[in-house]
């Protein structure tokens, strides 16, 4: 299978923003709502400035050693291995850090002295006090939709960072982006741009989240490999979004009206 070329659309002045932000040596904070590119934007802004991209995936084991770097025994001998943070630090790449809330609160100690004025990490291990080089990036991520209080960033962390708002793309451009990166037809793509839009109206508890950009964009790649357009939205969009029966039944609902 031959993997398609895929770019970021912007919607608005989101790569001028990133791109002062950069040549300044400021840190960005994506803010918008799951599967709506905030990923994809990093990797193009990345490759636009042509910098090396390192991405870590928070989670809430994630602590500030694992993006420092530790002591480790091989063969033997104790060796240390940068983290991921710390590499990008030398090389002058962009970090992502990926749901960055959902990391333990010990990471942003670590964060602090790299998103102000100072660009400095401080890997105490070594005794070393790392300055960024001017290439060097912080971009973290968040849903605001999504994250409980107790997980949102403290306004210390915030207040280091120029804020980028993502949202899900204009009808036209989502029909823009599933073409390009599906092969689809626009019919199929506007077809399946407002059955999302569709749902994203919806109002039930049971429903967490909504049809994003890259769940359409899988439904739209089901339906190329050969599924028909019903069973590839059921099972791209409809099963992944919720458990609740109630939700799922008004779903396939919505999906039956689409494809009738």
């Amino acid at each position: 299978m031959t993997k398609r070329q895929s770019t970021y659309i912007a919607t608005g002045r989101e790569k001028e923003v990133f791109r002062s932000a950069w040549q300044c040596g400021l840190p960005v904070l994506l803010k918008g709502p799951t599967g709506c590119g905030k990923t994809r934007f990093v990797q193009t802004m990345a490759e636009e400035l042509a910098r090396p991209l390192i991405t870590v995936a928070c989670h809430e084991d994630l602590t500030a050693g694992d993006l420092v770097g530790r002591f480790l025994l091989q063969s033997g001998d104790t060796k240390w291995l940068d983290g991921p943070l710390t590499r990008a630090v030398r090389t002058g790449a962009i970090c992502y850090l990926d749901e960055v809330v959902e990391a333990r609160a010990d990471t942003t100690v670590v964060v602090h002295p790299l998103a102000d004025h100072r660009r400095e990490l401080n890997v105490e291990r070594l005794g070393e006090h790392l300055l960024a080089p001017d290439e060097f990036m912080l971009v973290v991520s968040y849903n605001p939709g999504y994250q409980s209080v107790l997980k949102d960033l403290k306004p210390s962390t915030r207040q280091r960072m120029v804020a980028i708002e993502l949202a899900y793309p204009d009808p036209a451009i989502e029909v823009q982006i599933l073409c390009n990166e599906t092969g689809i037809d626009e019919a199929l793509a506007d077809l399946l741009v407002r059955m999302g839009q569709a749902i994203r109206t919806l109002d039930h508890e049971g429903l967490a989240e909504v049809a994003s950009t890259r769940t359409l964009v899988s439904t739209a790649l089901l339906i190329k490999a050969g599924l028909p357009l019903r069973e590839a939205a059921e099972a791209a969009i409809a099963g992944p979004l919720t458990d609740d029966p109630v939700a799922t039944r008004q779903l396939l609902e919505l999906v039956k009206a689409y494809v009738a």
